[in-house]
């Protein structure tokens, strides 16, 4: 891929970046403005590159490349384009951003292929607006459940499903998000696997009283228990993370009447996150007794260990292999739009790396060359499969 292909696409993401919802720093979050205004702005750079845009009741983005054979099935590539609050510029739009430049590399190409492709720009994966992940592609695939319905006040998502048998494959580029590709000077590896997930809705109530009138013996403080509950999550053995405590009613003289937060396990394995997620489920329960408190534990969304599909995992390392140095493949802890993507078809995944390992975070940061090399593995890629199909 030429150099000024890949600039062109960290132009793109810079240019996506100034589309916020908080200005001073990157949010957009499910259907928000922002996103409104994202899914306009990279609409327009896939009708640029020649190609059918639409947009889903659920708000995915699409931008497709249909065969001459009608009845052929659907490449579909691509990832998400909402992010964290205070997000990097990569974490998702790079990966749509990439997908579309090796499609653009082939149609300009004049490449015939057997099988219609699609990008697609996903409208949640990250779930900071209801706190419930891959909102977009879980409708897509048809995954949403009663409880994600009520949830949402966009009535209609579930329309978003698509037909069963429809998909060839789906193959999604993403920035590494950890050190190995760096450690070891790599531009790009092959994921094997993403790793099991859950997220957790935990709330502590107590009793809010008087700071100065309410002795330290006879307080139900929610906070205190949650505090407990936050250090044995740091502890748990596994990848824990509380990242979102809140306080109420939240006033400096005020003991805390409850405290609402979030609970993020993952592992590789299945049953290794699940005895711990039982194990600090026991030990709330314990700290509420303990301490008189109350507990209201909410499973949001849970995710199993998915492996990559065998054979285009295997594709995908011979392309690699043309353009590294070295092949590496390692599992993703973070979770991913594939993994949803896999319930429906075949999947494969492609990380880049990043500096320094940094992702959900301003500081994200990718290198031109690498994203180059990324470009042309998958536009190899769409073609190697083409040979087989």
């Amino acid at each position: 891929m030429k150099p000024n292909s890949a600039k062109k696409v960290l132009v793109q993401c810079d240019e996506l970046a100034a589309v916020t919802d908080e200005p001073g720093r990157i949010t957009r979050t499910f259907h928000s403005p922002a996103m409104q205004r994202a899914n306009k702005l990279v609409g327009g750079w896939m009708r640029q590159a020649g190609l059918a845009v639409s947009e889903d009741a659920a708000f995915n983005l699409f931008g497709r490349w249909s065969s001459a054979n009608p009845k052929a099935k659907t490449l579909l590539l691509g990832s998400h384009l909402d992010t964290v609050r205070d997000a990097g510029k990569y974490d998702g739009p790079l990966g749509v951003l990439v997908a579309l430049a090796a499609v653009e590399k082939l149609k300009t190409s004049g490449v015939a292929l057997p099988f219609h492709i699609e990008v697609v720009g996903f409208s949640d994966e990250e779930g900071v607006r209801y706190q419930t992940t891959y909102l977009g592609s879980r409708a897509l695939a048809g995954k949403l459940t009663k409880a994600d319905l009520a949830l949402i006040e966009e009535k209609g998502i579930e329309k978003a499903r698509r037909k069963a048998g429809e998909f060839l494959a789906y193959a999604e580029v993403h920035i590494e998000q950890g050190p190995v590709l760096e450690s070891r000077n790599l531009g790009v590896g092959v994921v094997t696997a993403i790793a099991s997930q859950k997220r957790v809705k935990v709330t502590f109530t107590g009793q809010a009283g008087h700071a100065g009138t309410t002795p330290m013996h006879g307080r139900r403080d929610a906070l205190c228990g949650a505090a407990e509950f936050i250090t044995a999550v740091e502890n748990c053995g596994i990848l824990g993370t509380v990242g979102i405590v809140e306080v109420h009613p939240g006033a400096s003289n005020v003991i805390p009447g409850k405290v609402e937060l979030s609970l993020d396990l993952r592992d590789q394995s299945d049953a290794v996150c699940d005895r711990i997620y039982r194990r600090l489920h026991e030990h709330a329960d314990r700290i509420v007794s303990r301490r008189q408190l109350t507990l209201t534990w909410d499973l949001l969304q849970e995710t199993d260990a998915v492996p990559c599909d065998k054979a285009l995992t295997k594709l995908m390392r011979r392309v690699v292999a043309a353009h590294e140095t070295a092949v590496v493949a390692m599992p993703s802890g973070a979770g991913h739009d594939a993994a949803v993507m896999a319930s429906l078809c075949p999947m494969a995944m492609l990380f880049i790396r990043c500096k320094d390992g940094i992702s959900h975070h301003p500081a994200e940061s990718v290198q031109a060359a690498d994203v180059a090399k990324s470009i042309d593995v998958l536009s190899d890629f769409i073609v190697a499969l083409a040979a087989t199909s």
